[in-house]
């Protein structure tokens, strides 16, 4: 099996502690536009689509546009207004990014946030300049399509047999299958351990810091990519 070379994260969930805020706020908006409220475990089991894919899904009964782009605005605006204060990254995420960096590893995000959403997460860690490349579902197609991927690895120059998604919804993990990534599951964020299981990802952890060994123990050598050594804000 072919090393690794480039690491592809999922962002809400996977990076982010972000997940009951996203359930928070889609919660939130429904009530506000008065549609049916979604349970909490239906509101998780979309995160990872593009904001229009999920609203599709958690409500299948709204056929208007116009109420449709209310409910997708709503979500947006109680979702900016809880990010003034940034939804924390999981333990150990700076560490483990900053050792991947400097052993020379192609890093990059791919995710169902906007643009915007992201690159304002991004400037509120201090990681704007930090991945090599990020991909999401506004300027591409949303999960579990492979488009994001395979523009990620045609951007890298990388082979998808030396690449790795980690991820923790199932979009992630089929997303990888569809462009034949190797796909990581994390049980820490959006769906359980058990409903990731069903997609057969190659493995799955716990806790983030589990990551950054089953990575090294998977990789024979140093990746032969240039090392690029970013600041990483520890605030």
């Amino acid at each position: 099996m072919s090393e690794i070379r480039t690491i592809i994260f999922d962002w809400d969930g996977t990076l982010s502690d972000s997940i009951s805020r996203i359930v928070e706020c889609m919660r939130g908006a429904a009530e506000l536009i008065d549609v049916p409220l979604p349970a909490e475990q239906q509101v998780r089991d979309i995160i990872g689509l593009g904001l229009p894919e999920a609203v599709a899904v958690l409500f299948p009964g709204i056929d208007d546009p116009a109420l449709t782009r209310r409910l997708t605005e709503a979500y947006s605006q109680f979702f900016v207004a809880q990010e003034h204060t940034p939804s924390p990254l999981f333990d150990g995420v700076l560490e483990a990014l900053a050792d991947f960096r400097q052993a020379g590893y192609q890093l990059a995000v791919a995710t169902g946030k906007s643009r915007r959403g992201l690159d304002r997460v991004l400037k509120s860690h201090d990681l704007t300049n930090f991945f090599d490349v990020t991909r999401c579902a506004d300027e591409s197609l949303s999960k579990p399509h492979p488009r994001m991927l395979e523009e990620i690895l045609n951007h890298l120059e990388t082979p998808a047999s030396r690449a790795v998604m980690l991820g923790d919804s199932e979009y992630d993990i089929r997303m990888a299958h569809n462009a034949r990534v190797r796909a990581v599951a994390v049980s820490y964020g959006a769906q359980s351990r058990e409903h990731l299981l069903q997609t057969r990802p190659e493995h799955c952890i716990d806790a983030f810091s589990e990551f950054h060994p089953w990575v090294m123990s998977s990789t024979n050598s140093a990746p032969v990519s240039k090392t690029i050594c970013v600041p990483v804000s520890r605030g």
